[in-house]
């Protein structure tokens, strides 16, 4: 675990960062925790603990807050990064980890102005299982490489078992889910295309 006084990247700290943006995300457009509660179908009091910073949210509950602001993930934890630079060192990529679910995400190029495109490196333990019950902006374009390991996505009701090298392209239109088969984590990269 790094120190969070040394390291500005580290998870307490980016934690801290996004609990103040989704307040304030919340608050520039008047809603209530119930009003946000309702939009999202995630709990008054989970809102209430993540925005107070008191959790980190899991990526499923991000994923439903993203889809509400109509943003991607990686563009809302861009927003509690620095100004992203032009050339990103493997030593500033922001790291966000979801350890109750098995998984942690790079993003290796966030998003930036001018830019439709990102790239994630996605790392999903053992037996870890992902659902998303929307996409953050419908019709986002993903293109998912496997770099370790085997996965499992599924989208629009069809399951893909994507193998070492393994590369799948699609738009999101509604839920989606990430599976880690096993028995090896899986490692892979996910380009992002805003429609």
């Amino acid at each position: 675990m790094r120190n969070t006084d040394e390291d500005p990247r580290a998870p307490g700290l980016v934690d801290a960062r996004l609990a103040a943006r989704l307040a304030e995300l919340r608050a520039e457009r008047g809603w209530s925790l119930g009003e946000l509660a309702d939009r999202s179908g995630v709990s008054r009091s989970t809102l209430s603990r993540a925005e107070r910073a008191e959790i980190s949210p899991t990526a499923s509950v991000l994923n439903r807050l993203c889809a509400v602001y109509g943003r991607t993930m990686s563009r809302l934890l861009s927003e509690v990064e620095a100004e992203p630079a032009l050339l990103v060192r493997a030593a500033e990529q922001p790291l966000w980890e979801d350890r109750a679910a098995g998984f942690v995400r790079r993003s290796v190029s966030p998003p930036h102005a001018g830019l439709r495109g990102e790239l994630v490196e996605g790392r999903l333990t053992a037996g870890a299982d992902i659902a998303y019950d929307r996409p953050p902006v419908p019709g986002l374009e993903q293109h998912i490489w496997v770099l370790e390991g085997t996965l499992e996505v599924t989208t629009q009701d069809v399951g893909h078992h994507l193998a070492t090298g393994d590369c799948l392209r699609m738009r999101v239109w509604g839920p989606t889910r990430f599976r880690c088969p096993g028995p090896k984590d899986a490692r892979y990269a996910l380009a992002v295309v805003l429609p």
